[in-house]
């Protein structure tokens, strides 16, 4: 279900497998679509559409959170669907996650719902200033608003058009770091090694592995914590929660992905069992094993900027591909989209080596001959 640059990554992974492959995504172009065996042409709640892939399916996943969880509920009610409709409701709705977060022992930030006026006015001054952020439909950086004081919480909330709300208080962030965590219907749980990430205008633009700056005890407790929220959810697939490591040191869980996510590509070059892998076999009931890391990795995120160094309102130009490609260790992943545009995600560029210094050092030359800056 979906047919976006995550689908056809898995695509990707099944076929190497032997695998055959249906995707079903409303967008003839769609990335995955053009690599599957079959493309179902629908919208996501389309009844023969849903038919279709039941039809060429033995079992179905889901590439991103926001396939409506009704189609997802028809197709469990007659295939084997990974994650289950029940767990990316869940992801869908931040308070839900929060929640879930709160049930499962797993530290985060301080937080109100606001789906009322009475529920916005009784916001404790203790989660000012904060972010105010759309429980549903909300990623990269959409639906969030920085509030200073209550008058601006109101008007954020107005200009949300007063749509259910999480408010989470302003922590004071060290780094980011997310953890990609595989379990099966038979409880076996494996992880990649914990990842550092650093976001630019809501957006993942760089992931490191190993974490520089993630000491071995919050590394340990970051890959306890996703354990515990996959089995608290009775998950079964690869999911990703991203985490937040405060100023004092202390770790707090941001949010969750029920999918493989941005920050876990790096493993399909510098691991010996990618992401992606690891969503096919817990799809069709293989054996889990933990991934292991055989190179330090460095992955930078490419979007549609890229493609217009002189602005969004000048000519479209290719990016130097021959100058990066000639750096020991770059892997280019490009994602066959049809037409680059600013902030659209097109690829990513995975730097492996032999020492962590090595693959940061040529990642930054590869950052300085695209014009992204330095990390």
């Amino acid at each position: 279900m979906g047919g976006g640059q995550l689908g056809r990554m898995f695509v990707h992974a099944a076929q190497a497998m032997g695998y055959f492959t249906a995707v079903l995504d409303p967008d003839p172009a769609s990335p995955a679509g053009l690599v599957a065996h079959y493309h179902v042409d629908t919208g996501y709640l389309d009844e023969q559409g849903l038919a279709q892939l039941m039809q060429r399916s033995a079992a179905i996943t889901t590439e991103f959170e926001n396939v409506p969880a009704a189609a997802l509920v028809t197709l469990g009610a007659h295939r084997p669907v990974a994650p289950g409709a029940e767990a990316v409701a869940v992801c869908q709705d931040r308070a839900e996650e929060k929640a879930l977060f709160v049930r499962a022992g797993v530290p985060c930030a301080p937080h109100a719902r606001i789906e009322t006026e009475a529920e916005l006015a009784a916001v404790p001054d203790s989660l000012l200033p904060g972010i105010l952020k759309t429980a549903r439909l909300g990623y990269d950086g959409k639906g969030q608003v920085r509030v200073a004081d209550r008058a601006a919480l109101a008007a954020a909330w107005g200009q949300l058009k007063q749509v259910p709300c999480v408010l989470e208080a302003m922590l004071p962030l060290a780094l980011e770091i997310s953890v990609v965590v595989a379990r099966s219907a038979f409880d076996e749980v494996v992880q990649l090694p914990v990842q550092q990430n650093l976001h630019r205008d809501g957006i993942l633009a760089v992931t490191q592995v190993p974490a520089p700056d993630a000491s071995p005890a919050l590394q340990q407790q970051a890959s306890d914590c996703a354990a515990a929220l996959a089995r608290a959810l009775g998950y079964v697939g690869v999911l990703c929660v991203e985490f937040f490591v405060l100023q004092d040191g202390r770790l707090v869980a941001n949010e969750m992905a029920p999918r493989p996510h941005n920050s876990g590509h790096w493993s399909i070059d510098g691991s010996d069992v990618s992401q992606f892998e690891l969503q096919v076999r817990t799809l069709t009931g293989l054996p889990l094993v933990a991934p292991r890391q055989h190179s330090p990795s460095v992955m930078l995120n490419l979007l549609g900027d890229l493609w217009f160094p002189q602005g969004a309102s000048a000519a479209e130009v290719t990016p130097p591909w021959a100058k990066v490609l000639a750096l020991p260790g770059v892997h280019l992943h490009l994602y066959g989209k049809a037409s680059a545009r600013p902030g659209r995600k097109m690829g990513h560029l995975t730097v492996t080596a032999a020492s962590a210094a090595e693959a940061r050092d040529v990642a930054l030359q590869a950052a300085a001959l695209l014009g992204l800056p330095a990390f």
